[in-house]
């Protein structure tokens, strides 16, 4: 099958987005697929840079959100290259600039789209000139005119189907959770990292993402005099950059933190599995998450996660091997403590490999070939009732003039 995944965000971009695609197109090569991504420039790529398989569209950073790009040209020159692979299927992934040129070239061409809904934008209104232009009510419209007239949908979770059947949604929606390539988790690739890092012998909470406001990195930070009351040497590694670092760099100063909060920045893609690996357990208050894939990759490189409560996290967490959730601050505090001072209470390894087993790429790259095979069907069902009424329409007799 020849596939095309149709994104603005996409590698060098650190993001779930860029990181669910990626584990999606390496799964479905394996597989024989042939997929081509059709995504944004990027300052980080050089022009004219060797890209197999992938496809970049002149592109402008978007408002609000300047890490993040969207097209502004490209449909037509789009289409055309899409012609020439012979794609059998668009899968868009954004409900922006390069999801309508996914649409538009599957129209175009005369087959399916399916489109994955990864973004819960009622958690992200506040971007927006402080909340006062787009209500939740904009977000509805907005994602029912988008997913008008795609043939499936893929929800990453019960929360984002729940979501897009409230705004009236009416396309078939599968739940399919993002999977991880646990290779690259299963061995370090720099084993000395926790060493250079000088957290060798003290007990590391690590915090993985882009550093927004809606993350509540200040959640963690705020209990960390509280933790460091009970385990004194624990450190808080905040891993990510992003619009909220200076705000929390002069809370963690004005908490005295010190040493005990470190802000290390954006890593590289592939460094990112040593550092799950460099810390004991992994810690997010972020309640904006459709599907937290962080929370997976922390369980792929074998760590204990502790998250806010929520339908996905308290879902995904069911046994204490695997992780824990909380409501409230101190409820964060004890499970936090819990887990750095008895780290081998919770140590029995088959309920985590049974997790590991239901979020594999393997399973992830099966479950969306299902979507895409019901998405052609139900396409091609919709196309024949169309040419059904186009013949009735025609075959029925005129009455034009007759009384």
């Amino acid at each position: 099958m020849n596939i095309g995944i149709f994104t603005d965000s996409y590698f060098p971009q650190v993001s779930g987005v860029a990181t669910s695609i990626k584990t999606l197109k390496d799964d479905l090569e394996r597989k024989g697929h042939a997929v081509y991504i059709f995504t944004t420039t990027d300052p980080h790529v050089p022009d004219g840079a060797i890209e197999p398989n992938i496809f970049r569209f002149t592109s402008v950073p978007f408002v609000s959100f300047t890490d993040r790009r969207i097209a502004v040209r490209g449909m037509f020159h789009a289409y055309a290259v899409a012609k020439e692979l012979k794609l059998d299927i668009v899968h868009t992934q954004t409900e922006f600039s390069m999801g309508y040129i996914g649409k538009f070239v599957a129209r175009q061409l005369k087959i399916p789209t399916v489109h994955t809904y990864h973004t819960m934008y009622e958690d992200y209104l506040h971007y927006v000139m402080n909340g006062h232009l787009l209500r939740p009510y904009h977000v509805k419209q907005m994602t029912r005119a988008f997913l008008y007239h795609v043939s499936g949908v893929v929800a990453p979770s019960e929360r984002v189907e729940a979501t897009l059947h409230r705004y009236g949604v009416k396309v078939p929606i599968a739940i399919v959770p993002t999977g991880v390539d646990l290779t690259q988790f299963r061995v370090a690739r720099d084993p000395q990292l926790r060493a250079q890092l000088g957290l060798a012998d003290v007990p590391v909470l690590l915090s993985l993402s882009r550093v927004a406001y809606e993350k509540r990195i200040d959640k963690v930070v705020a209990a960390m005099p509280a933790i460091l009351a009970q385990v004194p040497q624990a450190v808080l590694l905040i891993v990510g950059d992003g619009p909220a670092r200076e705000d929390l760099e002069a809370q963690a100063a004005e908490l005295g933190l010190g040493e005990h909060v470190r802000f290390v920045g954006e890593v590289d893609h592939n460094a990112v599995a040593d550092y799950y690996r460099a810390a004991d357990i992994f810690v997010s208050a972020s309640d904006s998450e459709s599907q937290g894939l962080t929370y997976i990759e922390a369980l792929a490189a074998g760590r204990k996660v502790v998250a806010l409560a929520g339908d996905y996290t308290q879902m995904l967490l069911d046994d204490p091997a695997i992780g824990t959730t909380f409501e409230t601050d101190d409820e964060m505090v004890h499970q936090v403590v819990n887990y750095l001072v008895h780290p081998q209470v919770f140590d029995d390894p088959a309920p985590r490999e049974a997790k590991l087993t239901a979020i594999s790429a393997d399973l992830f790259g099966d479950r969306v070939l299902a979507v895409y095979s019901a998405a052609m069907t139900h396409f091609s069902r919709e196309l024949a009732d169309k040419e059904e009424t186009v013949t009735a329409d025609a075959d029925e007799p005129s009455t034009k003039g007759q009384s």
